[in-house]
């Protein structure tokens, strides 16, 4: 078989394995709406009805009369500080019906809500009431606030991921049972395709807005808070609302990927002046110190390049762009020993490095680089 239909084969093989590997990012990049996805009034009261309400394993339940509050919620800036926590600005609202909610009704010195995961920072501000309207036989109470809010957000599909930002919210009185529920009507349109509660025009830097729902989560608690006859410790529907997030791709891959890509391009054109031909390595230059000098220089560029990523997600685990660089660093190493070994002479897998003046390597370069990215993709996804 001639080198040109190898190399032709070559072309081929990277080519098909070029639009796995794009098939693959285009699905790790695709966002699926949750099954808790609140739509309507309809369906958070039936979830109420269903898990909270119609519970037989809570004797403490009948005991205490179910008050529903709706509240509302209105993000107006949102911003990563670190890997794990997330700085909100903001309005929340509760409406309280006159004649049922007096007495949990806050006065002007409370607040009517608590985010029980919110950390202080020292940006922070203490939530202040801006409205108390009164319409309609109830009375609306708006507060703004700033917060800062810690989660365990997974990085672990970088660049290809993308976080849902959750505030759980509770009623002042949280040890009574209070309900908050969604007060869809504040919205225009709240279905599983509607984006809500969130300034069209908020500045993400490298996220864009791609979701936002309510939904419920039952509280799991190992204790009572000291707290006689808390009804609340499992089980207890716990509003949350959703912002769902996905990173812009271009910024990681103009960053990250790029480089590594030209690397391996570097690395190639490399690979490509190893001759034993005196003529061919007087014109390509090619001498074996020389090209370990540059697999020198190149895996200093990667490393730089991954000390720069690593930084970013201190304390968290391997995400899945590190492993391009792992595998880069491989390809380094094996490429060296290729060069080594071929200048020397070796016995050691002499077939395969001599043969034709080392034209297997050069030709299962990029097939053999592009399968070991699909198979980590397949693994990491």
């Amino acid at each position: 078989m001639k080198p040109v239909s190898w190399w032709l084969g070559s072309v081929a093989v990277s080519i098909v394995l070029i639009g796995i590997l794009i098939y693959q990012w285009a699905e790790m990049n695709e966002y699926y709406v949750k099954p808790t996805h609140l739509e309507n009034e309809q369906e958070a009261d039936a979830y109420i009805k269903t898990n909270w309400e119609g519970r037989t394993d809570n004797k403490q339940i009948p005991d205490h009369p179910l008050f529903k509050i709706k509240t509302g919620i209105f993000i107006q800036s949102l911003q990563f500080s670190n890997s794990t926590e997330v700085n909100l600005t903001g309005y929340i609202w509760q409406r309280y019906e006159d004649g049922v909610h007096d007495h949990i009704k806050p006065d002007a010195s409370e607040i009517g809500f608590v985010l029980p995961e919110q950390v202080k920072s020292g940006n922070d501000i203490e939530p202040r009431e801006v409205y108390r309207l009164h319409e309609n036989g109830e009375e609306i109470i708006g507060w703004y606030f700033e917060a800062t809010l810690r989660q365990p957000f997974d990085y672990s599909g970088y660049p290809f991921d993308h976080k849902t930002i959750w505030i759980r919210m509770w009623h002042k009185d949280f040890f009574r049972n209070i309900v908050l529920v969604p007060d869809f009507n504040a919205y225009e349109a709240t279905g599983m395709s509607d984006i809500f509660g969130i300034e069209n025009r908020i500045v993400l830097g490298t996220w864009k807005r791609k979701d936002t729902y309510f939904d419920y989560k039952p509280s799991s608690y190992d204790t009572n808070f000291g707290i006689p006859g808390y009804i609340g410790q499992t089980g207890f529907p716990e509003l949350h609302y959703n912002v769902v997030v996905i990173r812009k791709f271009e910024n990681a891959f103009i960053i990250y990927l790029l480089p590594l890509f030209l690397v391996s391009a570097l690395l190639f054109a490399e690979l490509l002046t190893i001759s034993s031909k005196n003529e061919v390595s007087e014109v390509l230059g090619f001498s074996t110190s020389g090209f370990i000098a540059a697999c020198s220089a190149l895996f200093f560029v990667v490393m730089l390049a991954h000390i720069q990523l690593r930084e970013q997600f201190a304390g968290t685990g391997i995400v899945y762009i590190e492993y391009f660089y792992i595998l880069m660093y491989t390809v380094l190493v094996l490429a060296s020993a290729n060069t080594y070994l071929f200048s020397i002479r070796s016995n050691c897998l002499r077939g395969m490095i001599l043969y034709k003046d080392n034209i297997i390597p050069k030709i299962a370069y990029w097939p053999v680089l592009l399968i070991c990215l699909v198979l980590i993709t397949i693994v990491c996804r």
